[in-house]
């Protein structure tokens, strides 16, 4: 079937009785729809408990892959603790990577969810994950996450791929708690002359650690825009996602990261983030045209019918 399962549309509905039925009459629960999702998927996006406990009754294969993960991904994604707990107690895999680097743990952070996150390694989660961006690394402005993660043996001299500390990316973001909670578990930099909490947020913001960070800055935004564009072709639409949102974080300036997250968004079918970012770019570049039209396909794959104003008003350079 081309589109939603039947079994999908009663899902999106919320109905779980239309959705007892459609099992009861053969309705396969790992069907896969358009979007490469299976029904468990979509009730656990949705955070719909009552209905993720009935598919996995039926049989519902709980660590079914899209291109966005398992259905634990996505409940963890959106911060679903109730229905994290639930695919847990039916041993999804909490340790399952999508795109190279995305476990449960790590997009629990991102949402961030406290309570998922603690779900998560209590189920034996690993707390140093895979590749350059460890769950700690994440977690930076995130204390209790932070806590949780170095309670649970995360490794504090875990560096990124450019040899960056979780100790100095908190004292570039500023925060100083999550830097004194680092310290006395960081093994000493040998480019900070004054190991102390003062002297590495000192370091951070120094002449040698500004050109250390405005060094990192140039050569991370231009590779990171890079790969983006990278993941953007090659239809990876949540490296593409990380990648510009991590670029974001070093140029929040710079609309064509919001442009072109907000294309990944529409891509993976998530309007109200791709409106949001084409809204905020559309303000950075109130007359660019791919702004406008960027919101406009925002509003339409939300279903808004003021969307035909933002088409139009992407294209009124041709007539004015």
């Amino acid at each position: 079937m081309i589109g939603e399962t039947p079994l999908a549309y009663a899902i999106n509905g919320a109905n779980i009785a239309t959705v007892k039925y459609l099992l009861d009459h053969g309705a396969d629960p790992d069907k896969v729809d358009d979007k490469g999702f299976t029904s468990l998927h979509i009730a656990a996006e949705e955070g719909y408990c009552n209905i993720v406990e009935l598919l996995l009754s039926r049989g519902a294969s709980v660590d079914a892959l899209s291109n966005r993960g398992t259905p634990l991904h996505l409940a963890a994604t959106n911060g679903h603790h109730q229905t994290v707990k639930i695919l847990l107690d039916h041993n999804a895999d909490c340790n399952k990577i999508v795109n190279g680097v995305y476990t449960p743990l790590l997009v629990s952070i991102y949402a961030p969810s406290l309570k998922c996150v603690k779900l998560l390694i209590q189920a034996g989660a690993d707390v140093n994950g895979v590749g350059n961006i460890t769950p700690l690394i994440a977690a930076v402005g995130l204390t209790e996450c932070m806590k949780c993660l170095l309670e649970a043996g995360a490794d504090p001299n875990v560096p990124d791929e450019f040899g960056r500390m979780p100790i100095e990316f908190a004292a570039i973001c500023g925060t100083r708690e999550d830097v004194e909670i680092l310290f006395p578990l960081t093994s000493r930099i040998p480019a900070v002359r004054d190991w102390s909490v003062n002297g590495i947020i000192y370091h951070a913001y120094s002449l040698p650690g500004q050109k250390f960070y405005e060094r990192g800055l140039e050569r991370d935004t231009a590779s990171l825009k890079f790969q983006g564009r990278k993941a953007l072709e090659r239809k990876d639409y949540l490296s593409a996602i990380e990648l510009y949102t991590k670029a974001m974080g070093l140029d929040y300036e710079d609309a064509t990261l919001y442009s072109d997250r907000s294309l990944c968004f529409l891509q993976i079918g998530e309007g109200d983030k791709a409106f949001a970012d084409a809204y905020t770019c559309r303000m950075m570049r109130p007359d660019w045209p791919k702004a406008c039209y960027r919101q406009g396909a925002s509003l339409m794959l939300m279903k808004v019918s003021s969307a035909e104003l933002f088409f139009l008003k992407s294209f009124s350079w041709i007539f004015f």
